[in-house]
């Protein structure tokens, strides 16, 4: 990696360089006034582009439309609203039992982004948690895509440059796909371009200390860790990668890297001290603390598995119409679902171009080397071959790190290439037309036409964003603006849940560990009135139920299956065990007209005859919900019905009439 200025002496001259140096105080004073002005325009074209994105939040109500009210989305906003509430009410904003009680939920070991949701709790105050993460979610793009074009900036002298290379990063498949469903620990890519900003201060600047970088480091590695741990340790792989590249460079180069190397190692030390004093408490609460998980965070899935393919990368993965409709019916996003690992072969293309004609360009050639080991990276692991991730794949913490995430690094290296890739091009284009500038700033002109020399390299840069931009913005077309839906809270919830009695604990169906969470975001528009047995998360699944794993399997089934549902011997005595054990004083199972799918169980009829059979009591209708209360003070003892009783009495509901529900309660207590 060496300076721009080294193999583009021009650029010394050029106002806004990397490498221009201004003459006395008012050059400096011009130069910095230019930079500040084509940041803001970069600022509000990012801005303008995210609200496109997100126009049908901003057109409408924006605090009660997203992504949706359903699936992850619901989680996320769970996430939102808790740190609020916990700030508001002196609670602890590290872990809840509001969800997943008796236990609770240790927000650290999630992907709870409670930077964001702190940062953002006086919108959560005031608007609700809708809006702060519809802030979040349309601030991320514009600003990861801003942080990009600062790094890029650095080491480009035509702005234009840098703003391509920050519309590939911040609105890459990668980021907008993630936040179609609220992730935005993914979404939410701020933090990469500045860390890299960090190191490159710190190994070619010297106008700040290296302590002074170091702790800045140190401080953007706590934010990140508070956004998502897992891009923090992607980042922290890909890191050692880069050091051992540097390292072999610095053993061909040792004069040159003896020089720096003190001020490295000062720098990185001020970083690791400052991250372990941020995060040495965090770590523990994350990896020991209540309600933490071990091992597996999801015990079923092999995440190492979960890669990118080679396919993906280059040609664009068709729209899913059963995968869509799968996610329409959970919850997912209610648009087309397309792949976030698309890039591209015209990004490919300018990429392999540039390294060839610029071969002198160390910078070109350090994010590609970035570029290639990130995706290779990103292919997981293999039962038929092997591939590097393998080697981690099964070591603690490593286990459950999604492979293909490694994105974030490829698009991070591939924006860097881009945006060289257009400079270059804009200033070989300017110096063929016969344009310079004298040391002094007086420019000297050739012959060529006037209107041919000002246009023809903007224009020849504008061609090769278009050829690494035009492929991924096609493919994006089919999603954007993205689909929004309300957030409508079933009326029992924003009727009867406030004026419940304290210290409630309710069990609702749809239950969140199942596929469908809409339950987790009423919970959370409505500020938490009552404590919630179940959730999503790494510390929903049934495999970690405990002793009531049986109890909680019976209850799923009863809120949601793809297989039908049928009574298993001993499904009744499981459930009411840990209903108990839970301390369950109510259930509500929401049953009005107009509820969107994801908002629904599977069979209204059977989750009643179920419960029922249960609690050994009929459900009351409240509000459009079937609520059975008072459940703390003992439920029935007697003996579930058998499996073809229960389908009997099941059967009776199938107008799905208020009515008809009634008669398979009454119908479910005579076999008591």
């Amino acid at each position: 990696m060496s300076d721009v200025r080294a193999t583009v002496p021009a650029l010394d001259g050029i106002e806004g360089g990397s490498g221009s140096r201004g003459r006395g105080s008012r050059g400096r004073g011009s130069r910095g006034s230019g930079q500040g002005r084509a940041l803001a325009l970069a600022a509000v074209g990012y801005l303008a582009l995210t609200v496109v994105v997100w126009w049908g939040v901003w057109s409408s109500h924006p605090t009660s439309t997203t992504t949706c009210g359903c699936g992850d989305s619901a989680l996320f906003l769970w996430f939102f609203a808790w740190p609020a509430h916990a700030l508001a009410h002196g609670l602890d904003p590290l872990y809840s039992t509001a969800m997943s009680y008796p236990g609770g939920v240790n927000l650290l070991a999630n992907t709870s982004e409670l930077a964001l949701g702190t940062v953002l709790a006086p919108v959560t105050w005031i608007f609700g948690p809708v809006a702060s993460m519809n802030v979040a979610i349309t601030l991320a793009p514009a600003l990861s895509a801003l942080a990009m074009y600062v790094l890029v900036r650095r080491w480009v002298s035509w702005s234009p440059a840098a703003f391509a290379a920050g519309l590939l990063y911040g609105f890459s498949p990668l980021v907008l796909v993630s936040l179609s469903d609220a992730h935005l620990m993914l979404g939410w890519a701020v933090v990469p371009p500045l860390m890299v900003l960090c190191l490159d201060d710190l190994v070619f600047g010297r106008r700040r200390g290296p302590v002074v970088i170091g702790v800045a480091l140190g401080l953007l590695a706590g934010v990140q860790f508070f956004v998502g741990t897992e891009i923090l340790l992607l980042l922290g792989i890909i890191g050692a990668v880069a050091g051992v590249a540097m390292l072999a460079y610095g053993i061909r180069h040792s004069d040159a890297v003896r020089a720096g190397a003190r001020r490295v190692l000062v720098g990185l030390a001020a970083a690791a001290g400052t991250a372990m004093v941020l995060l040495a408490y965090p770590t523990w609460f994350a990896l020991a603390g209540p309600a933490h998980t071990s091992g597996r965070v999801w015990p079923t899935l092999e995440l190492g598995l979960e890669g990118t393919t080679v396919k993906g990368y280059l040609w664009p993965t068709p729209v899913s119409t059963g995968f869509s409709l799968f996610t329409h019916r959970v919850g997912g996003y209610q648009g087309p679902t397309i792949s976030g690992q698309y890039v591209g072969l015209g990004i490919i293309a300018v990429a392999v171009l540039a390294l060839l004609m610029w071969r002198r360009d160390r910078r070109l050639w350090f994010f590609g080397m970035l570029a290639l080991a990130s995706a290779v990276l990103s292919l997981g692991a293999s039962r038929s071959v092997w591939l590097p991730w393998q080697i981690l794949s099964g070591l603690p913490l490593f286990e459950n790190i999604i492979p293909s995430r490694f994105l974030v690094v490829v698009y991070l290296s591939l924006a860097v290439m881009l945006g060289i890739a257009i400079d270059r091009t804009y200033l070989a284009v300017r110096r063929r037309m016969g344009s310079t500038a004298a040391p002094d700033g007086v420019a000297v002109t050739g012959a060529t036409d006037t209107a041919t020399r000002r246009w023809a390299p903007p224009l020849a840069g504008l061609v090769v964003a278009l050829v690494a931009l035009g492929p991924i913005a096609d493919y994006l077309a089919v999603t954007v603006p993205m689909v929004t839906q309300p957030v409508r809270s079933p009326a029992w919830f924003t009727r009867v849940a406030p004026r419940l009695p304290d210290h409630q604990v309710l069990l609702v169906f749809p239950v969140p560990y199942q596929l469908i969470e809409s339950a987790m975001a009423w919970q959370a528009v409505g500020d938490f009135p009552y404590d919630m047995v179940g959730g999503g998360g790494p510390g929903g699944v049934i495999e970690r139920a405990g002793r009531q794993r049986t109890g909680a399997d019976a209850i799923a089934r009863a809120s949601f299956s793809f297989t039908g549902q049928v009574l298993r011997p001993g499904d009744v005595t499981a459930a009411r065990r840990a209903l108990t054990a839970w301390g369950v004083t109510g259930v509500v199972l929401p049953d009005e007209r107009g509820l969107p799918a994801y908002d629904q169980v599977t069979s209204v009829p059977y989750t009643v005859a179920f419960m029922t059979a249960v609690v050994g009591r009929a459900p009351e209708r409240s509000h459009g919900s079937w609520v059975w209360s008072g459940i703390a003070h003992g439920m029935s003892q007697a003996p579930g019905p058998t499996p073809a009783a229960l389908a009997d009495c099941t059967a009776l509901g199938a107008p799905r009439t208020p009515a008809s529900v009634e008669r398979v309660a009454a119908c479910v207590l005579t076999l008591a």
